[in-house]
């Protein structure tokens, strides 16, 4: 099986280019171009590593036993193995798709006018707000149900919390969770929240991978445009592309 770094490389080499003479070593007379090792640096300093001579000259010797191994496959006649080719068509495309993609975004930017369009449609959406809840983090349902039955006669949902929730960071706060985005919470959890309305408790328990939430909504605020802004124009840049891969469809015969 190919190492991930390995495979990454090889994708990457596809998809660099510079001159025939800026190389990393000959192997065999086959030249291994500087552009896949440059490539394949880039790629581990994403992944924490540092740039450094010595990270080259590791690259340098893992991309010389690549070409070896590349050289001796070929050889072997295994390009020509049906789903070796496969893997190869696979990969290329892969890179081809990239590369159309950044293009496109290059092309199709998200101005300033489509991303306050966005906002305006956005802005009605659960995910374009803040909530401000508090929640009862138990072990079983029978036991929420029990301490939803007795927030409803009564009892103090935060004094509750204080007593009963197993959650550590707000059971001393009466299960306040402060203010934060719908996409803070596991997605049940979220779901559950952004039916409520202010001042209102989920009529049942919500079980998540912690356990089960009651949860109480005590209030909500837009997220500034601003702070949504970068979020948007990604959305923004999405849809352009979007639009032009359904420009292609729409010109391409498909049979």
């Amino acid at each position: 099986m190919i190492r991930k770094p390995l495979w990454i490389a090889m994708v990457a080499a596809l998809a660099g280019s510079l001159p025939a003479h800026a190389q990393v070593a000959k192997v065999n007379g086959v030249t291994i171009p500087q552009a896949r090792a440059d490539a394949l640096v880039r790629e581990l300093s994403r992944q924490g590593r540092e740039d450094s001579p010595q990270l080259r000259n590791v690259v340098r010797q893992e991309l010389i036993n690549r070409e070896l191994m590349s050289q001796e496959a070929t050889k072997l006649g295994l390009e020509k193995h049906s789903e070796v080719k496969a893997q190869l068509d696979i990969m290329r495309q892969n890179v081809l798709v990239g590369a159309f993609l950044n293009e496109m975004a290059k092309k199709h930017p998200a101005t300033e006018e489509a991303i306050k369009a966005a906002h305006e449609r956005f802005k009605e959406s659960p995910a374009a707000n803040e909530f401000k809840a508090r929640h009862i983090l138990v072990g079983s349902e029978a036991e929420a149900k029990e301490l939803i039955g007795k927030i409803k006669g009564g009892e103090e949902f935060a004094k509750v919390a204080t007593e009963k929730s197993k959650d550590p960071g707000s059971k001393t706060k009466g299960g306040d969770l402060g203010w934060a985005a719908p996409a803070s919470y596991v997605r049940p959890f979220a779901e559950a929240l952004a039916k409520l309305k202010k001042g209102d408790m989920t009529e049942s328990p919500v079980q998540s991978n912690f356990g089960w939430h009651i949860i109480r909504l005590e209030d909500t605020r837009p997220i500034p445009y601003e702070t949504l802004k970068p979020q948007l124009q990604q959305l923004v840049v999405r849809e352009n592309v979007q639009k032009a891969i359904e420009a292609l469809r729409t010109a391409a015969k498909v049979e």
